[in-house]
């Protein structure tokens, strides 16, 4: 796919990863990009972008984001399903930490495409991008809500591009490693941060970003910008007792 001429949306879309694909998309000739953010007065401060607020962790305002984008512009030709948030811990975690750990990081997925699959099926075409994390992928030291919903983000874009693929609709999911965005540097002084510091080199956002529109092209749907994630994906499914005990030895690290 090609971004130029395409209607965006963008949920956390002020920040990050988010804000970069957001320029990225309008350097390559988006015909509009819709930022969406809790953030309003962020997502307000991107250059030719039109900023919404949106919180994900309520189906009411991706409901309204897409009702707003379609209202404006008559379709939705890629939703990124950006937003997200870590939170530290295991099975001791708060029901409030795995909640909204559910919330953000998967229900806001599943919103997203409630919303968003009808008017692209009736147009048979469309794509869906959604940010999930090489924790999906792996595992995450030191935050079981945010391995276990990346994980199931990761299992929901699987069973979207296999079930809606027929219908025109593409799907690709981001799953980068160690980004210099504000997630992570609040991350650093938890095992979780410590842990991602050691596994990889730490890209930009706008690397990321790069990378994701070069995939988007191919129609990829795993968009890794972190190569060694690859080698661990292959670790993990061809020595499996080998890959858990070399986890455990990074986390033995990562406490000390």
């Amino acid at each position: 796919m090609k971004v130029a001429g395409k209607v965006c949306v963008v949920t956390g879309g002020a920040h990050g990863i988010g804000r970069a694909l957001c320029e990225r998309l309008l350097r390559d000739g988006a015909a509009a990009v819709v930022v969406a953010d809790r953030d309003l007065a962020a997502a307000a401060l991107v250059p030719g972008g039109e900023a919404v607020r949106c919180d994900v962790s309520r189906e009411a305002d991706v409901l309204s984001l897409v009702e707003q984008a379609l209202a404006r512009h008559g379709r939705i030709d890629l939703f990124v399903s950006n937003a997200g948030i870590a939170e530290s811990g295991g099975a001791e975690a708060s029901n409030d930490s795995w909640q909204r750990s559910w919330e953000v990081n998967v229900m806001a997925h599943v919103w997203a495409a409630r919303h968003v699959l009808p008017s692209m099926i009736a147009r048979g075409e469309g794509y869906l991008l959604a940010t999930a994390s090489a924790a999906g992928l792996l595992t995450s030291i030191g935050s079981a809500p945010y391995a276990a919903t990346k994980h199931a983000a990761v299992a929901f874009a699987e069973w979207l591009s296999i079930t809606h693929h027929e219908q025109g609709i593409r799907v690709s999911c981001l799953c980068p490693q160690g980004v210099n965005t504000d997630l992570l540097q609040r991350a650093v002084r938890e095992p979780a941060g410590r842990a991602v510091l050691m596994a990889g080199a730490v890209l930009e956002p706008a690397q990321v970003a790069d990378f994701t529109v070069r995939a988007l092209e191919e129609e990829r749907f795993l968009i890794l910008p972190h190569p060694e994630v690859t080698t661990y994906m292959n670790r993990k499914a061809q020595e499996h007792e080998r890959w858990l005990a070399s986890m455990r030895s990074l986390q033995r690290k990562v406490l000390a």
